[in-house]
C-alpha cells in the first residue's frame, strides 16, 4: 500500500495548458481551479456524455461534459479580457467567481445527461444538483467558491455576471453549439463565438451585444434553431433517448419489486432506493459522484439477457441499434390512429397495457429559436439599446421568436 503516497504528491506547477481541438491551447488561470478541475467529482464529468446517445445518429459525437466544461473555462477568460478593455470593472474575485461558475455549471449532470432525470432520480434536475456539488465543493475548499455560487444563483449584485452564465446568448451556448457542430459534423451549427465575445459590452449593468455584431447573433440564433432540428431534437436521438428513459424505468420498476439486475453498486443504489429532491442527501451526493455512463452502459449490456423480456428487449435495442420507428410530424397525432397501433401491437406481440407502454410512446418536441422575454440586447451607434428581434433587418428572425413544435411516435418496425 505504500506505493499509493505518490498518488498524495503535490504538483508544483499547476498553470496547465491544455490542447482542445476547437480552440487550440487552453490555459488554467491559476492554482484553486487547477485544484478544482483534479477533484473527483469534476474528473466524473470526463465519463458522461455531452450528447447522451447522439452518437446513434453521429459517431463523431463521442465528447463528453470534461470537455464542454474546459472550454466554456476558456471562453469565459476570453470575455472578461475584452471587457475590461471596454472599462468594465471587473475584479480579480468576480473574475475568478466567473470562471469557477461557469466550470461548474453542469457538474450535475446525470449519466447520459437527462434520461437520469425521469428515470432514476426524480423530483431534482441537474442545476440543483449541480448546486450542490459546487456547495460541497466550497467546503473541502475552505469557503473560496462562494462568490461563485452568488453568481451562479444568480444572488450577486451584478446582473451582467449571471447573464454570462445563463442567458440567450451565454458563455455555456457559445461553446456547445461550436462544440456539438465540430464533433457532430453539421457544420450549421459553426458559430462564430470569438467574434461574438469580442463585441460584448455591459450597458447599465446588463450585458449587451455592439450594433457591430448583429449579424454574428443573427448567425447564432439561426444556428441554434438548425443545430436543434438537426441534432438535438433528431428523431433518431428521440427514439434513443426515450428508449434509454424506459430501460432505466423498467430496471427501477424490476427493482423496486425485488427482482434481482446485475449493476454496478454505484447505480444498485439508485434502482433499490427512491431517490428525490426531499431525500437527496450528503450521502447521495457522494453515490451521485460516483455514478457515469459506464455503469449504466455496462449494466444495460448486462439486462440484454435478462429473463424479463420487457428489459432484454428495450436493452438489445440500444446495445445493437434495433432502435423503434419514429413517425415525426407538424400535427398532433390522432387517438384512432394511436388506438390502431395499440390494437396491432397487443395482438402481435401478446402484452398488456402498462407493458405495451414500453413498446410504443408518444410525445411533442418543442424549438424556439429566440425567446422575446429574455431580449438579446444591441447596442446602437447612437449609445440606444434594441431587441435583436427588432434591430435585425431578417424578416425570418421575428418568426423564430414563435415555437415550433413537433409531435411524434413511436412503434416497433416490425408492425
Amino acid at each position: 500500500m505504500k506505493n499509493l503516497s505518490i498518488l498524495k504528491t503535490p504538483k508544483t506547477n499547476k498553470l496547465k495548458i491544455l490542447n482542445d481541438p476547437i480552440y487550440g491551447f487552453i490555459s488554467i488561470p491559476n492554482s484553486l481551479i487547477y485544484d478544482i478541475i483534479e477533484h473527483p467529482y469534476f474528473q466524473r464529468l470526463r465519463r458522461v456524455s455531452q450528447m447522451g446517445l447522439s452518437n446513434l445518429v453521429y459517431p463523431g459525437a463521442n465528447h463528453t461534459r470534461f470537455h464542454h466544461a474546459l472550454g466554456c473555462l476558456h471562453l469565459m477568460q476570453k470575455a472578461v479580457q475584452v471587457l475590461r478593455t471596454k472599462n468594465v470593472d471587473i475584479s480579480e474575485e468576480e473574475a475568478n467567481a466567473l470562471y469557477i461558475a461557469i466550470l461548474l455549471h453542469d457538474i450535475g449532470h446525470g449519466a447520459f445527461s437527462h434520461a437520469l432525470e425521469y428515470s432514476i432520480v426524480n423530483g431534482i434536475v441537474h442545476e440543483e444538483i449541480s448546486l450542490r456539488f459546487m456547495k460541497a465543493l466550497n467546503e473541502d475548499f475552505d469557503g473560496k467558491l462562494s462568490l461563485a455560487i452568488q453568481v451562479f444563483e444568480g444572488k450577486y449584485h451584478r446582473k451582467f455576471l449571471y447573464q454570462l452564465i445563463s442567458s440567450q446568448l451565454d458563455i455555456d451556448r457559445l461553446d456547445y453549439l461550436k462544440r456539438d457542430s465540430f464533433y457532430t459534423g453539421v457544420t450549421e451549427g459553426n458559430i462564430s463565438s470569438d467574434r461574438l465575445i469580442k463585441m460584448m459590452n455591459v450597458v447599465d449593468d446588463e450585458l449587451v451585444i455592439e450594433e457591430k455584431g448583429i449579424y454574428s447573433v443573427e448567425k447564432f440564433i439561426i444556428a441554434r434553431r438548425l443545430m436543434y432540428w438537426q441534432v438535438y431534437l433528431h428523431k433518431t436521438g428521440l427514439v434513443a433517448e426515450n428508449l434509454l428513459v424506459n430501460v432505466l424505468k423498467r430496471a427501477k420498476e424490476l427493482a423496486m419489486n425485488g427482482v434481482d439486475l446485475r449493476a454496478t453498486t454505484s447505480f444498485k443504489y439508485f434502482l433499490y432506493n427512491e431517490v428525490t429532491d426531499r431525500n437527496f442527501t450528503d450521502e447521495t451526493l457522494e453515490k451521485f459522484s460516483k455514478l457515469d455512463d459506464f455503469d449504466v452502459l455496462a449494466s444495460i449490456k448486462e439486462w440484454t439477457n435478462h429473463d424479463d423480456k420487457i428489459l432484454s428487449s428495450l436493452s438489445n435495442m440500444i446495445i445493437n441499434r434495433k432502435l423503434l420507428r419514429i413517425e415525426l410530424q407538424n400535427e398532433p397525432i390522432t387517438d384512432s390512429y394511436i388506438k390502431k397501433l395499440h390494437k396491432k401491437l397487443k395482438e402481435k406481440f401478446q402484452l398488456n397495457k402498462e407493458e405495451l407502454e414500453y413498446f410504443m410512446f408518444q410525445g411533442s418536441v418543442k424549438n424556439q429559436a429566440y425567446n422575446p422575454e429574455l431580449p438579446v440586447k444591441i447596442l446602437t451607434k447612437k449609445g440606444k439599446l434594441k431587441d435583436i428581434a427588432k434591430a435585425s433587418d431578417q424578416l425570418n428572425l421575428q418568426a423564430l421568436t414563435k415555437p415550433v413544435i413537433k409531435y411524434y411516435v413511436c412503434y416497433p418496425k416490425s408492425l
